[in-house]
């Protein structure tokens, strides 16, 4: 009788002395609104690698992104035939470059994305020229992939345009359009192209 009643006590005190403790540690954790109070593992979460715009003692010039080597290509990036930034560049792509990618629903609904994301906020997603930047008034005279009487800024209409001049045109950019060289690998570009032609037919 009596040590079921001791054990009983010991149970007792080993409760409330973890139910003080948890009281404890939610009381201290709420004091500081910053602080993040007690965490388990966390190098589990936190990431050792440095962040890109983190500053880095590892280098020279004390930043963690580095510009590439000169002459390097990211992976997925090389490309077969190159054509300059120029009119006669522009000319000959429109006449040799050809979409080599099948023209599949996965490749346009693939290149549908890419256009909205990229090109859609001034050409708008129906190929109109007519994207929200367009509708507030920050840049004007965006071409219109559809409209049957609108010319290029270099020859043309625009409706008529090649797959190869629409290629050169997203690599390098056309006057206020910039290049998207860097955002768009090769076959993302060719996704692209394959949209744009669709929009290009009314599509």
């Amino acid at each position: 009788m009596k040590g079921s009643i001791l054990a009983m006590n010991k149970n007792k005190v080993v409760l409330a002395s973890f139910c003080i403790l948890a009281s404890a540690v939610v009381f201290s954790a709420c004091r500081d609104k910053q602080s993040t109070g007690l965490e388990y593992a966390r190098n589990m979460y936190d990431p050792l690698a440095y962040n890109p715009d983190q500053p880095n003692n590892n280098f020279a010039n004390g930043q963690t992104a580095q510009t590439p080597p000169k002459n390097t290509v990211p992976v997925g990036f090389v490309e077969e035939d190159i054509y300059p930034n120029t009119a006669a560049g522009y000319e000959e792509a429109g006449v040799k470059l050809v979409n080599s990618l099948q023209l599949t629903e996965k490749n346009l609904l693939q290149g549908q994305h890419l256009y909205k994301v990229f090109c859609g906020p001034c050409h708008g997603e129906a190929g109109d020229g007519q994207g929200h930047l367009v509708k507030i008034e920050k840049f004007t005279g965006v071409p219109s992939f559809i409209d049957p009487e609108k010319a290029s800024s270099r020859g043309g209409l625009m409706k008529d345009l090649s797959a190869g001049k629409i290629y050169h045109t997203i690599k390098y950019g056309v006057n206020m359009m910039g290049s998207y060289a860097s955002q768009l690998s090769p076959e993302e570009r060719w996704k692209v192209v394959a949209y744009v032609q669709q929009l290009q037919k009314g599509k």
